[in-house]
């Protein structure tokens, strides 16, 4: 029975919206076209024989940990299954990365690379033609969830595979919420008031990755989700003619800047980084902590002390009061994936590797096994029953959600709008800008 309930879950909640949360038009369905075949022709994989290096371009620079030691053990067991294949890694963190990956699209990318199918990534990517068409219909057996794929294509042809099933959530130590008499916050002004008691206390309420801008705009998602009950009726329209200055992004941003002024946040969390976020809960200094469910291998992370990692729990955004959206609209979307460099000297070999990469028992299994957040393809054979509670409560999450986000705002629309936002938004948290003047910037941005 298990199973089946989670069964149901990886095939039918991420139909259609998952993918769909900017409106953006796709191409066609997994299956559906082969044009890859023809690439395949032109493909040289050198002789068995012959010493090949393939270059990996990760942004996942723990390889000890959650999703880079995935990541490293396939690597470790391609190369002992090809012996004349040599796999060098290159790990930035996703900022970093990020930055790197320009200056690599213009001069030359490494053989295999970590993508993201949101419009502000993959969309330039698309168009400057450096990525590799993979063909379509050799994954019809890889057990990836209806719509995943479409994220990585562009006029039907396929460009890369997803790695990820996003769900935004706080995590929270439950041990130190019992010991205070703390209760999961079921409103968003629980959310606030139960903040003001742990801060009272002496702790921070809710550790936030401020200094990059991107958690803030999913948290914006996650609110307007929770304010208007969905995103892209607002969020489309709003980057097409570059104008958020709908009633319902003014409120959701207001209610945003209310949780920075009621002290939600620690100290300083406009220019604090992910890792110094992430250390203050798992060092016991904050309560909770907001990210996504690629952190859920904090529950197995023997680097973590051991009576903090066994009482990792996590809740989805609380509802808003007069909003529309309910407890169980949660913010999620597909994540990232890989790619292969359109102009490697070693396609066709870097390509079997991806492929290998994806196979069900490899990077999805590995990733269950190891705590590591939620797949792009269906993990069920997989459930062992020795499974973290905190795992089970994210698949949870997914199996009792009537609607989730799609991709989050920042994602949305071109790179400089992502840009912006991302900024700006730390501005309009911290009081330095107006909710108007934020909301007029990330407009023009647009335009």
């Amino acid at each position: 029975m298990k199973k089946k309930l989670i069964a149901m879950l990886m095939l039918v909640v991420m139909i259609g919206a998952l993918l769909a949360g900017c409106g953006k038009e796709k191409g066609k369905e997994t299956g559906s076209v082969s044009q890859g075949e023809s690439t395949k022709k032109e493909e040289k994989t050198p002789p068995k024989d012959e010493n090949i290096t393939i270059k990996v371009f990760s942004n996942l620079p723990d390889r000890k940990n959650g999703q880079g030691l995935v990541e490293q053990m396939i690597i470790d067991e391609y190369m002992e299954l090809n012996k004349n294949v040599t796999i060098e890694v290159e790990a930035l963190d996703e900022e970093a990365y990020k930055t790197k990956f320009k200056a690599y699209a213009m001069n030359g990318m490494p053989d295999v690379v970590s993508i993201w199918g949101q419009p502000s990534f993959i969309d330039e990517v698309l168009d400057a033609g450096v990525l590799a068409e993979l063909n379509e219909t050799d994954y019809n057996d890889y057990k990836f969830i209806s719509g995943s794929l479409e994220g990585f294509k562009k006029d039907g042809k396929l460009y890369g595979l997803p790695r990820n099933s996003d769900v935004m959530a706080f995590y929270y130590n439950q041990k130190i919420f019992e010991d205070n008499g703390w209760k999961v916050p079921a409103t968003y002004e629980e959310l606030l008031l139960l903040g003001k008691s742990i801060k009272e206390a002496g702790m921070v309420p809710v550790a936030m990755d401020g200094g990059d801008g991107w958690p803030l705009a999913i948290l914006l998602t996650d609110l307007l989700l929770k304010v208007n009950g969905d995103c892209s009726s607002i969020v489309t329209p709003a980057v097409a003619q570059g104008n958020f200055t709908s009633g319902e992004m003014k409120k959701t941003t207001e209610l945003l800047v209310e949780a920075a002024k009621s002290g939600l946040f620690q100290t300083g969390y406009d220019s604090q980084d992910y890792g110094t976020a992430m250390n203050l809960f798992t060092n016991g200094q904050a309560a909770m902590f907001y990210m996504g469910s690629w952190e859920t291998s904090m529950a197995r992370n023997q680097d973590i002390p051991e009576e903090i990692r066994n009482n990792i729990r996590a809740f989805t955004m609380p509802v808003v009061e007069g909003g529309k959206g309910k407890a169980t609209d949660i913010a999620a979307w597909n994540g990232g994936g890989y790619a292969v460099s359109a102009h490697s000297e070693v396609k066709g070999e870097a390509i079997k590797f991806l492929n290998f990469m994806y196979q069900p028992d490899k990077l999805s299994k590995y990733g269950w096994e190891n705590g590591v957040g939620m797949s792009a393809q269906d993990q069920t054979e997989f459930l062992s029953g020795n499974e973290t509670e905190l795992q089970m409560q994210f698949m949870e999450f997914l199996k009792n959600a009537t609607s989730v986000s799609g991709t989050p705002i920042n994602d949305c629309g071109p790179s400089i709008f992502k840009t912006v936002i991302e900024s700006e938004i730390q501005s309009v948290s911290n009081g330095t800008k107006s909710v108007d003047e934020f909301l007029t910037n990330i407009g023009l941005a647009c335009k």
